[in-house]
């Protein structure tokens, strides 16, 4: 039974409770971490699309990761930063609803390009000769697609379950922007088939992935560990690191609230907007630098669109 006769059409994002004050500037850092996330991940996309000679699975999947960093940061920021600057609290139930969608299936779609990517790293070190194979340019694409059907599908009846739900209650989030258990605890009707979908999505999305990107891994070391050259170990361990730091920018963030949102009602509210902002931030960010870093082809070709533009820039100057 309902036991209520109305409810909220708007809920109410918070920013940095106790830093009211200060938020305006604050908003300048996360300004600025949009705009390299922007800049590297469109960059990325660029040189994997232009240069043939990075049309190879690894880097298509790269140009995936980048490609769902940039929707990830571009569905949320925008509003965060109305936040910050304009205090734009109130998001309508209907945006609160497709922004939590899109957070939750590209955050899907991400985890499993990352299994991609590892998969790929596992048939290139531990079966090099069926590399070329397997890992077909049509089957990278069509991985890419099963990624983003994936994440969609699993995640789709969360805006439904939602939608079940009265919020007659407080309407006040605690993070600015909306997520699913953030949501859900507003309601003031049963929310079982909530948690209970909600995890199940989780453990078969996110937990199965982790569980397959660390046999993958497993199975990597073993073979590397096997080989008779210490140099031919620190080759082959060396085509992993990057692919690893990317793993663990996604899912430490990832667990970090989850863990939030389960046990830590009793901490500071502003424990829990900082990690949905790290957990927003910190992988769209940092995803581009650790491969443009790591990755010989990438950071010579953007060294190299860099040296051409100083070289226009010096050429104009000297003209005129």
């Amino acid at each position: 039974m309902n036991p209520c006769n109305f409810t909220h059409t708007t809920f109410i994002l918070i920013g940095l409770p106790g830093l009211e004050a200060t938020q305006f500037w604050i908003a300048f850092p996360l300004l600025s971490m949009y705009v390299v996330a922007v800049l590297g991940n469109c960059t990325v996309v660029f040189i994997v699309r232009t240069e043939h000679s990075l049309h190879a699975p690894m880097y298509l999947f790269l140009c995936m990761l980048a490609a769902i960093d940039l929707a990830l940061s571009t569905f949320t920021m925008p509003k965060i930063l109305a936040l910050f600057w304009f205090n734009s609290q109130e998001i309508t139930f209907d945006m609160c609803l497709t922004q939590m969608f899109f957070i939750h299936a590209l955050s899907a779609t991400e985890s499993t390009v990352l299994l991609a990517m590892a998969f790929d790293r596992y048939v290139a070190i531990c079966h090099p000769l069926r590399h070329a194979a397997v890992l077909t340019n049509t089957v990278t694409a069509r991985i890419g697609i099963v990624a983003v059907v994936r994440g969609s599908l699993f995640f789709l009846p969360l805006p439904l379950l939602i939608k079940r739900l009265s919020f007659c209650g407080s309407n006040i989030l605690t993070h600015s922007y909306c997520v699913h258990q953030d949501m859900m605890k507003l309601a003031l009707t049963d929310t079982m088939p909530n948690m209970v979908y909600g995890l199940t999505a989780i453990l078969m999305v996110m937990g199965v992935d982790v569980m397959l990107i660390s046999l993958s891994y497993f199975l990597i070391i073993r073979t590397v560990l096997q080989l008779p050259s210490r140099t031919e170990r620190a080759r082959a361990f060396g085509t992993c690191v990057s692919h690893i730091g990317v793993v663990l920018a996604f899912y430490v963030p990832l667990i970090g609230l989850s863990v939030v949102h389960r046990f830590g009602n009793s901490l500071n509210p502003i424990v829990h907007v900082l990690m949905g902002n790290v957990y927003l931030m910190v992988p769209p960010v940092i995803n581009p630098i650790i491969y443009a870093a790591k990755t010989k082809q990438i950071r010579s070709r953007v060294l190299a669109m860099f040296k051409i533009t100083c070289d226009k820039e010096l050429q104009a100057v000297r003209s005129s």
